[in-house]
């Protein structure tokens, strides 16, 4: 499935989760991913996104394997956490699409927001 993770490998694998259940991927989570359509890509995608890339749509879009998203979104949470000022952390949204998400952001995380 979209969410699932297709690992290959033989060894134990690590993932940003650490294990624990309340941190997995849930179906909800995904459901609601979905509906946001975080899934779609663009119609490019270097060698660097191959490993993200499930398959593309009639399109011509890449879709996005959602666990993979699911994992640098925890990246990005710890790495966030780990600040301890607030505002010290800045996000950026340059196009129209991201810049209602990271102006919300910012209000309810106390950050700083730059967009436009």
């Amino acid at each position: 499935t979209l969410f699932r993770s297709n690992c290959s490998c033989t060894e134990t694998c690590v993932k940003m989760s650490g294990g624990s259940a309340a941190l997995e991927l849930k179906e909800d989570d995904a459901k609601l991913m979905l509906a946001a359509k975080v899934h779609i890509g663009s119609t490019n995608a270097n060698y660097q996104m191959e490993q993200y890339v499930f398959q593309r749509n009639a399109e011509g879009n890449h879709i996005i394997r959602l666990n993979k998203t699911w994992e640098k979104l925890l990246l990005a949470a710890r790495a966030i956490c780990a600040i301890e000022n607030p505002l010290d952390v800045v996000i950026i949204g340059c196009q129209p699409t991201c810049q209602r998400g990271a102006l919300k952001f910012a209000h309810y995380t106390g950050t700083t927001s730059v967009t436009g």
